[in-house]
């Protein structure tokens, strides 16, 4: 069976990391005669004008160019992006071998398909989007080569500045295809009878297997934080705020040296927060607060005790340092919060109260213990877990406990990097099986959707390659392409 393009397609926002992982722009792969950025996008003044000719919806450029092997309207696709798509896939654990080149060329000619009409269409995606982004990515090459410069010269740039300015460039990229994506789906809805049709539609010995599923609760116990701990804490944060209104010193260097989260190696810098941005409320509430320069008083979050110094204002956004730091906890009140949980536990073993009961009365996990500690799977937002999809710590402790068993304790970390103490129980278990219209309608009614949306999309794709200028190398003209690109009229 023929790979269709689609199923080249990887999730672009678990994998972004993945996908700049081999940018390494050689120049054996073919010879470039016209220059392109790593967009792709030709340079106006880089186009012989003798090579420009009109078509029936706009005016285009042809070109005339060794190693150019496709064009989809103003973006130019070389071998060479070809043969770096290989390595990219190849870093993603894709066998390659059983992708050809016609199937690589035609799905690079639909992500550009993608970005064109996402540009046409006016979708911008600001700097202050994709630079986070990028920032981690650095970090996580330069964590795992060791330096900046290790990282520039393996990507073959002449500086940091170049390297960051390519990765923001193709992170765009794929940004405006993510959107132009969303925007096509976004107002597909559909009818419990069109769920119903798809199912029954679908042979009996051809329907989906479901895999085996887990309804998992949970008890936490955390050590308890003192309130001479948190006073503690916030004295710190005064002394070093006194440090530099008072004295001048450098906010920057505090974070540094104090800071207890990921920020601190760039002097606690938070750019382009937004009072949507996924954050704390009174974090976002005390950065619009704020003017510029001006340092906060000590405040805290779910996350710890902060300052806060606005850097810039820029409209709706502000580009913020934070210092953080987290309250102390002595080991003799983790002993007693191990001990306070040990207790809990034999007490639903001796059946003197029931697990969910024991959950409301006892768990210090707020978003459970209301629901008796019961788990809501964050990618489904309903209570199963497929075994195959869970998180390996998750997956680790439940996955032989049969249904009603109770875990050991086990030691976990909050988001503050804090331990915690845990126990779990299966509140059920649904094996692997055949899909039933009936019992998986939820899942039946997702499958359903993706499969409209596929259809959408597919639409969209029919209709905008007859309308863009589209230039295919004569020797992919005998390509079996899933799309249109060949016989569409120019």
């Amino acid at each position: 069976m023929q790979l269709k393009i689609k199923t080249l397609k990887f999730s672009r926002k678990t994998n972004w990391v993945l996908l700049f992982a081999v940018m390494v722009f050689s120049q054996s792969f073919c010879q470039e005669v016209v220059t392109i950025d790593s967009t792709g996008v030709v340079k106006s003044s880089e186009i012989d004008p003798q090579t420009t000719v009109n078509d029936s919806i706009n005016n285009f450029k042809r070109y005339k160019a060794e190693g150019v092997c496709g064009v989809v309207g103003d973006f130019v696709i070389l071998e060479f992006d070809i043969d770096k798509s290989y390595l990219e896939f190849e870093q993603n654990g894709v066998d390659v071998n059983s992708i050809d080149r016609c199937e690589m060329i035609g799905k690079l000619m639909e992500d550009k398909l993608y970005v064109h009409h996402a540009i046409q269409d006016s979708i911008i995606i600001s700097d202050a989007e994709i630079k986070p982004e990028v920032d981690q990515l650095m970090a996580y090459m330069v964590d795992q080569v060791g330096s900046v410069e290790k990282v520039v010269n393996y990507y073959r740039k002449s500086n940091e500045t170049e390297l960051r300015a390519d990765l923001m460039k193709a992170r765009k990229e794929i940004r405006l295809t993510e959107r132009m994506q969303e925007n096509i789906v976004s107002s597909i809805t559909i009818t419990p009878e069109e769920v119903r049709t798809f199912f029954f539609s679908i042979p009996v010995d051809e329907r989906p297997i479901f895999s085996a599923e887990l309804e998992v609760s949970q008890l936490v116990v955390e050590p308890e934080v003192t309130e001479k701990a948190r006073q503690d804490a916030i004295n710190r944060l005064k002394s070093i705020r006194t440090d530099i209104v008072d004295n001048g010193s450098s906010f920057a260097t505090k974070a540094v040296l104090y800071s207890k989260d990921g920020t601190r190696s760039k002097g606690g810098v938070i750019e382009g927060v937004r009072k949507d941005s996924p954050m704390a409320k009174e974090f976002k509430d005390m950065a619009f607060s704020l003017q510029e320069g001006e340092v906060s008083e000590p405040f805290e979050t779910e996350f710890g005790f902060h300052l806060l110094k606005v850097d810039k204002v820029r409209g709706q956004q502000v580009d913020v340092r934070h210092i953080i730091i987290f309250p102390e906890v002595s080991q003799s009140i983790v002993n007693e919060a191990r001990k306070k949980i040990d207790t809990i536990r034999q007490s639903i073993l001796d059946n003197k109260i029931p697990f969910a009961d024991a959950a409301k009365l006892y768990s210090d996990d707020k978003e459970t213990r209301n629901n008796g500690g019961l788990l809501v799977n964050p990618q489904t937002l309903d209570t199963r877990f497929d075994l195959t999809k869970m998180d390996p710590t998750l997956s680790a402790q439940v996955y032989n406990v049969k249904k009603g068993e109770i875990t050991k304790v086990y030691t976990d970390s909050d988001r503050t990097g804090k331990s915690i103490f845990k126990i779990l129980t299966v509140t059920n278990r649904h094996e692997e099986h055949v899909a039933d219209y009936v019992k998986d309608y939820e899942k039946v009614h997702e499958l359903a959707l993706k499969e409209k949306q596929l259809r959408a999309i597919e639409d969209w794709q029919e209709e905008k390659i007859k309308e863009t200028y589209i230039k295919i190398s004569s020797d992919y003209k005998d390509c079996n392409f899933t799309n249109n690109w060949i016989n569409k009229e120019n």
